[in-house]
């Protein structure tokens, strides 16, 4: 099998397959939850698990261009609007558990802490960017903002990201393991992004039919 170009019925399966395993944390959080294990404090735990994964899905989803890249497998760039989309995901249901279950609705409350506690604001802040680049992930709406003006905005997945590494940071305090971890990932990715773009802002001055390929193709998605 070519793995710059496999058959439709093997991307098909493997988007099956990553679909559903980008559910397992969720199946595995809710059977903890039913089975009573989720320690003794179940709501910070939910909200730490759903964090966790957020930061994942975003640092997972700005791996794909690297990856497509680097391997020459144009086809993990299909993979990468669902993870996208996971990550969105993930993080309305961190926030979700903080505004129902933490605060159950108290507005006055809420509004307290995204003002005071500067990781609510910045988690909160990362959050409410996260819903334009959701909601604009379809087909159509790429096609309605245009190429140029799409791509700009999904830009911001790049100051998610960053900010959702100093929201974990900010949260845990003493042991910073894993949100040192989750920004060396995403410093790498943000820097490889950077070269590369350097590199294609180079290309047309030495290769005229650059900006014809380019013409021809699709938008890229988010961070491409």
């Amino acid at each position: 099998m070519r793995w710059n170009n496999p058959p439709v019925a093997f991307v098909s399966s493997t988007r099956l397959a990553v679909f559903f395993a980008s559910l397992a944390p969720l199946i595995l959080l809710v059977h903890k939850g039913l089975g009573d294990a989720l320690g003794a404090n179940p709501i910070e735990k939910i909200t730490r698990t759903t964090g966790w994964w957020t930061l994942f899905f975003l640092a997972v989803t700005l791996a794909v261009t690297p990856a497509r890249k680097l391997a020459g497998w144009p086809w993990l760039g299909r993979l990468r609007r669902m993870l996208g989309l996971f990550a969105f995901f993930y993080g309305l249901l961190h926030f979700l558990t903080y505004f129902v279950l933490d605060q159950f609705f108290d507005w006055m409350s809420i509004g307290k802490d995204i003002v005071k506690r500067p990781y609510i604001t910045i988690g909160f802040t990362a959050f409410v960017l996260l819903i334009p680049l959701a909601a604009t992930s379809t087909d159509g709406m790429i096609r309605r903002l245009g190429g140029k003006g799409w791509r700009r905005l999904h830009k911001l997945v790049y100051i998610i990201a960053g900010a959702g590494v100093l929201h974990f940071a900010w949260l845990v305090k003493k042991d910073i393991t894993e949100p040192l971890i989750f920004g060396f990932a995403v410093a790498a990715l943000l820097g490889w992004r950077a070269v590369d773009g350097l590199r294609n802002a180079r290309r047309p001055a030495l290769d005229p039919t650059a900006p014809l390929v380019r013409a021809r193709g699709r938008p890229s998605p988010p961070g491409s």
